[in-house]
């Protein structure tokens, strides 16, 4: 199955979800875009609870992720996780991998209403009950976007660093489209692509469906889910998103 914090806990924390005049995205897309938290404020994810799984086996993780406008489109991404997994002898708890990465939008084009960024990041570690790689890990991604009164399209990919025995590297990538629907609402669909992770293993495919709710000027809610088809298995598996979602 896809894992969401190979991928999610590098990519996701990231978006500038204030009530712009077109659509702007990131959480809780698994896609994510090129716009940075403006520089010297914050948005906090949290709580934030993600995982992925196949009926009654399942894995993922609760905690918070932490964006700062560290500089003029300059993101500082921090995940502090706390991860768990799910099979028929019941669920285990331990420390997740933290995450950390940092987005730099090196284009911009108000008029077209283009943007670019590239957003490396690394997992370290820090994991417990073999709930991590157990290796640092990375990934190397550019994200697009290209926005139209309440429209945006957005998304790209990169390579996947996945050091360790068995594992291998891996692409990764997706895209996505939202509308804001209203003032307070937005609305998107996506569909994301990753190649397999192990030797031997499978890629898989997810799609999806999103939405953001602001609730005041400083908290939202954040949702999305749908279904992951890994190549080759009939069964389709699930991935989830739920978070709240803070501006400071």
């Amino acid at each position: 199955m896809k894992s969401n914090k190979i991928t999610s806990s590098i990519l996701a924390g990231t978006a500038l979800l204030c009530w712009p005049a077109a659509a702007s995205a990131g959480p809780p897309f698994m896609t994510d875009d090129p716009e940075p938290t403006e520089t010297g404020h914050w948005e906090i994810y949290g709580p934030l609870v993600e995982g992925d799984g196949l009926g009654g086996d399942y894995q993922g993780s609760a905690g918070a992720e932490i964006n700062y406008g560290l500089a003029p489109r300059v993101q500082l991404t921090v995940g502090l996780p706390v991860a768990f997994a799910h099979d028929p002898s019941g669920i285990q708890w331990g420390a997740g991998d933290v995450a950390v990465s940092v987005k730099y939008q090196f284009y911009k084009n108000e008029d077209a209403g283009l943007s670019v960024a590239v957003f490396p990041g690394m997992t370290l570690p820090t994991a417990s009950n073999g709930h991590g790689a157990g290796k640092v890990t990375g990934l190397l991604p550019v994200w697009i976007q290209k926005d139209s009164g309440p429209w945006s399209v957005f998304g790209g990919g990169g390579y996947a660093i996945n050091p360790g025995t068995g594992n291998k590297n891996y692409w990764t990538g997706g895209i996505a489209v939202a509308r804001q629907v209203t003032k307070r609402l937005l609305f998107g669909l996506e569909a994301d692509r990753q190649g397999a992770d192990a030797v031997g293993g499978r890629g898989s495919t997810s799609l999806g469906a999103g939405t953001i709710f602001q609730a005041t000027d400083r908290f939202r809610l954040l949702l999305s889910g749908g279904p992951t088809f890994e190549d080759g298995r009939k069964q389709a598996g699930w991935h989830t998103f739920a978070a709240l979602g803070i501006d400071i």
